[in-house]
Order: C-alpha cells, then sequence, then structure tokens
C-alpha cells in the first residue's frame, strides 16, 4: 500500500538491524552456537534487559571491517528496495574497541558499506555515533571527544542511547557540549523506557533539535506544546514501542496525537528485526492501522529530510528526489 512512497529513516542502530540469515551467516563463519540466540528465524529475548543483552551478542558476530561492511550494506540496500532514499545509522565505536579492531576500522567498514550501498541503489546514508548511557557519563565524554577529534565525512552526528532509567539526563551535557562544539547534530533516547520528565530533561539539559522517540512526552500536555512550539522532531518507532511494551498496543500508541498536537514525527524501524518490523512495515502501519494518508505521511519523511545531520546540498537534493 505504500510501497510507492519514497522513505527516509532517522533511528535504526545499525547492529540491531542485522538480518537474521546473516546473522546465521556470521555464527557459522566464526562457529557460534546460536541456541538461545535465534531460534525459528528471529532473535530471542523477553524483556527491555534481555533485548540489550541479545543486541549486545548479535553484535559480536560482527568483527571485522569487511563484517561491518557487509552489514552496512545489506541493511541499505534492503532499505532502498522498499523505496528509501535516506537513512542515519546509529553506530557505536565503543563496540570496535570491544571487539578488538578498534573504533577507526569500524567505522571505515561501516563507511565502505555506505558507500558500496549508495553506488549500487543511490541510497543516501550518514553514520551517529551513540554514546551508551549505562556505562555512565565518563565514557560518554570520551565517546564524544573521538568523535570530535576524529571527523569523518560520514559522521555527522551523536546520540544517547542504552538503558534510559540509569544516570541523568544532566550527567551528560558536557558530552553533548564536546559534539556541539565539533559541529555535530544532536539527538538523544528519551521518553521511551522513561517518561515525560526524561524528554523534558533532555531538552533543558542538552536542548537536541531532535528526540529518539520521545512519545512518552504525551503523559504531559504542556511538553507536548513544548515540542510542537520549538519544532523539536520525534523519531517515532512504533513498532518498537509496542515490542517492547511502552505501550500496550498500536490503539494506545500516541503518533497521530503527537502529530495532531503540531508535533514534528518521523517514522523509524530502531531494530527491526529485533521487533519483527521494518522501515517498510511502519510506513505500511502509518497508513493501515493509524490511517494517515500518502501526503500525510509524505510530510513525515519531508520532516525526516529537513531534520537530517546532512550538508545543505545533499539536503536539497533529497527534497527534490521526495518532490519527483
Amino acid at each position: 500500500m505504500t510501497h510507492h512512497l519514497k522513505k527516509a529513516e532517522l533511528h535504526v542502530h545499525i547492529e540491531g538491524a542485522a538480518p537474521v540469515a546473516l546473522a546465521m551467516a556470521q555464527a557459522a563463519r566464526y562457529g557460534v552456537d546460536v541456541a538461545g540466540m535465534i531460534e525459528d528465524g528471529r532473535y530471542v529475548w523477553t524483556d527491555f534487559s534481555h533485548f540489550i543483552l541479545a543486541y549486545d551478542r548479535i553484535a559480536g558476530l560482527f568483527r571485522t571491517p569487511e563484517d561491518y561492511a557487509a552489514l552496512a550494506e545489506a541493511y541499505l540496500t534492503e532499505l532502498s528496495e522498499a523505496g528509501a532514499i535516506y537513512a542515519e545509522l546509529i553506530v557505536s565505536p565503543d563496540h570496535g574497541d570491544t571487539i578488538g579492531i578498534g573504533a577507526d576500522a569500524y567505522l571505515e567498514g561501516l563507511g565502505q558499506g555506505i558507500l558500496a550501498a549508495k553506488e549500487k541503489t543511490g541510497i543516501e546514508a550518514r553514520m551517529l555515533i551513540t554514546m551508551i548511557r549505562h556505562l555512565g557519563p565518563e565514557r560518554a565524554e570520551r565517546t564524544a571527544a573521538y568523535a570530535a577529534r576524529h571527523p569523518h565525512p560520514l559522521v555527522t552526528g551523536v546520540n544517547l542511547a542504552g538503558e534510559e532509567r540509569m544516570h541523568r539526563v544532566a550527567d551528560f551535557a558536557h558530552a553533548f557540549d564536546i559534539a556541539r562544539d565539533a559541529g555535530l547534530g544532536l539527538t538523544i533516547h528519551a521518553g521511551e523506557m522513561a517518561g515525560a520528565f526524561s524528554v523534558r530533561d533532555a531538552l533543558d539539559h542538552v536542548r537536541p533539535s531532535r528526540i529518539s522517540h520521545g512519545v512518552r512526552a504525551i503523559e504531559d500536555a504542556d511538553l507536548v506544546r513544548r515540542i510542537a512550539d520549538e519544532g523539536v522532531v520525534l523519531e517515532t518507532c512504533p513498532g518498537s514501542n509496542i515490542a517492547l511494551g511502552v505501550f500496550d498496543g498500536f490503539a494506545s500508541h500516541p503518533l497521530r496525537r503527537l502529530r495532531d498536537a503540531g508535533c514534528r514525527v518521523t517514522l523509524n524501524s530502531d531494530d527491526p528485526p529485533f521487533f519483527d518490523t521494518s522501515l517498510a512495515q511502519e510506513y505500511e502501519i502509518a497508513a493501515t492501522v493509524f490511517g494517515f494518508s500518502d501526503a500525510e505521511i509524505d510530510a513525515m519523511t519531508r520532516t525526516a529530510i529537513e531534520a537530517a545531520f546532512v550538508d545543505e546540498p545533499t539536503r536539497q537534493r533529497l527534497l527534490a528526489q521526495l518532490n519527483r
């Protein structure tokens, strides 16, 4: 129903986007037993904490720059086939250090995959470096400093992800200041596993142009008005929210209420195979479940491109593609 629509994605974690078939091939390559990780062609997890562990185990199947090139190319090719013209991949140089190849090689591999996908399909993509909330503010500051000191042409922003219920947003303000001073775009996970106060704290202490998720802002009418008035863009991921139990079902999900209140919303898949979704499916849900028209969905895609962390010539090219 929405296959004909052009699409854009601002919020997807690259390891969390690993197609199950690719993960199984990686496991076979490295002799890793996937029992308890993958069953019946699906990733296995039970709640948010278990999901984080499952995510890390799947991430551990990608160990070389070549592995990461293959992952980025595979995901972006899949997106392009679904009509996507742009994507931002949330990436973790800390993981590159953890697996022993280093942050530089990790990003280089992903960059090669991005460029290969662009050459093959035309899709444009950028990377956002993630700081891991549950690893603490000092680690986040080191990650931000790395991003500032090692500019990469495809790295255009930073995010704060991980366990939202740990630490205060204010603890990470300096890390975001480092990234801001380096000219990087800012977005932060808030209003997903924690309530409206988390979104308010992000706006007060970080002042990002975007909020990753942000849907629990709906718990505070004044906050919703603030988001609308300030033009903050929400990277909404309905399928993820339902899978993780943030809302009981799509009937109670606030996507339409936020949009109708004047908030700038976008459609995203988060960690698609973990949540039995895809960007294409999120667009379908917007049409068939939430009842948005093609024009309304196109407006969300336009919002994503307007809010993308790209240079202006690239933004104008993407808007021209969307308008065609």
